[in-house]
């Protein structure tokens, strides 16, 4: 095997792709299709997303609609002196959003009273009056029990719970919630990254199996060797572009933080003394930082994981002629990707769990979830090193597999293959 002919086609495959122009738009559009984002989420949350209904309230007691006017004067008031049938009248011309009638029933016996409603508004909407609804009823049950404003305070009080992380050098702010969320988005997009680069190989060895030009390349470059410099042609184009998305995400934290204090800055000068200091702490965007070995274990285990599974879609884009006939074979790459995608989600919410330890070392879901555990807490170095030994001995597993059907599949056409005929490919 000649690594002279494996850089040729290693280069030939990564500059004809990072010329075209599919290559630059998407690298370029990216980062800003996650700005956009970011600004959309960003927009959302400080926006005024809720309308204002207006609900009657008919109180049989006579106390819980001051209760409901005092949390929100502007979605309650008294339609007590008004019989039912015009309140329903009301709420069909659309005059009035919908009604309530309170009975003491659902003060003495926890009666669940009833909204009447045009059926606008959504979740939201329903869960604000439940929350205001139990306020006032729990409030006027306080009071007819006469409870002291010792035992009132005690009841309102809700403990919270701070977390500090204790490292070898010294505490830090626990960050757990960012780094679970941030182990399962590095997570997704190595799975859209071995599935996206993935396919771009096997295209590409149907494009040129189906144009003939691989009759060509075969005549002076060995099977192998083909494979092997496509193969980490198009893992270089990946890298290139994650690096320059981890480069434009480290300009943009670096660019955005200035910004983000003097706007928080303006927002706190804004409030009141009291209300400032309760307010969003600026400290606090301390625990987004990103430390950069996670970036590096990122790159390794895409690396990794490309490996793997780019061997086996070389292996099927050889085999067939077009991509309709690759769907019988993708269960093989797509099954244990997809499993250890769907597990993701229970590595983040317990990284420690026994699954959660045996789905980061198995060598096909260990790409995925093993970057979630290191993101969201301390993986032993041992279960690293284990799990990256295992994908260095899959990946020259498969591609011993993977080669033996290349070889072959390679120069066959006009035949829809089998397993069968791959067995038989494997054995020769």
């Amino acid at each position: 095997m000649s690594l002279h002919k494996i850089w040729l086609v290693l280069k030939r495959e990564y500059l004809t792709r990072v010329k075209s122009k599919s290559f630059i738009i998407i690298t370029a559009l990216t980062p800003l299709a996650f700005v956009a984002f970011m600004g959309i989420i960003v927009f959302i949350s400080i926006s005024e997303t809720e309308v204002e209904k207006r609900i009657g309230i008919l109180d049989e007691t006579d106390v819980l609609v001051e209760r409901l006017v005092e949390l929100n004067e502007t979605r309650y008031f008294d339609v007590s002196d008004r019989e039912i049938e015009e309140l329903r009248d009301e709420v069909m011309a659309g005059e009035l959003d919908g009604y309530i009638v309170l009975s003491d029933s659902v003060i003495e016996h926890s009666k669940s009273p009833t909204l009447v409603h045009g059926g606008s508004g959504g979740l939201s909407f329903l869960s604000a009056v439940r929350s205001d609804l139990r306020e006032a009823v729990r409030e006027e049950r306080l009071t007819r029990q006469n409870v002291s404003d010792e035992i009132r305070d005690i009841f309102d009080t809700r403990t919270g719970l701070e977390a500090i992380k204790l490292t070898e050098e010294g505490e830090s702010e626990d960050n757990t919630v960012f780094a679970s969320a941030l182990g399962f988005v590095l997570g997704l997009l190595i799975f859209f990254g071995i599935f996206f680069y993935g396919a771009l190989l096997m295209r590409s060895v149907i494009e040129e199996k189906t144009n003939r030009v691989l009759e060509v390349i075969a005549s002076s470059v060995k099977p192998i060797e083909l494979m092997f410099g496509k193969l980490f042609g198009v893992l270089s184009i990946a890298l290139t572009q994650f690096g320059i998305w981890i480069l434009f995400y480290t300009g943009l934290s670096i660019a955005a933080a200035p910004i983000a204090a003097m706007i928080v800055d303006a927002q706190m000068d804004s409030l009141p003394e009291e209300a400032a200091s309760e307010a969003f702490d600026p400290a606090m965007l301390d625990n987004l930082v990103i430390e950069p070995a996670i970036f590096i274990y990122f790159l390794l285990f895409f690396f990794l994981g490309f490996l793997i599974y780019s061997a086996l879609f070389a292996a099927i884009g050889a085999a067939v002629d077009n991509e309709q006939d690759t769907q019988q074979f993708m269960p093989i790459v797509g099954l244990p990707i997809f499993i250890a995608y769907f597990l993701n989600t229970k590595v983040m919410q317990a990284p420690d769990s026994s699954l959660s330890i045996f789905v980061s070392i198995f060598p096909l879901t260990s790409p995925i979830n093993m970057i979630s555990r290191i993101a969201s807490t301390s993986v032993p170095a041992w279960q690293i090193i284990v799990s990256i030994l295992l994908m260095i001995l899959t990946f020259f597993g498969i591609m011993w597999l993977a080669a033996r059907i290349y070889r072959v599949g390679i120069l066959m056409y006009g035949k829809k293959p089998s397993f069968k005929d791959l067995a038989k490919w494997i054995r020769q």
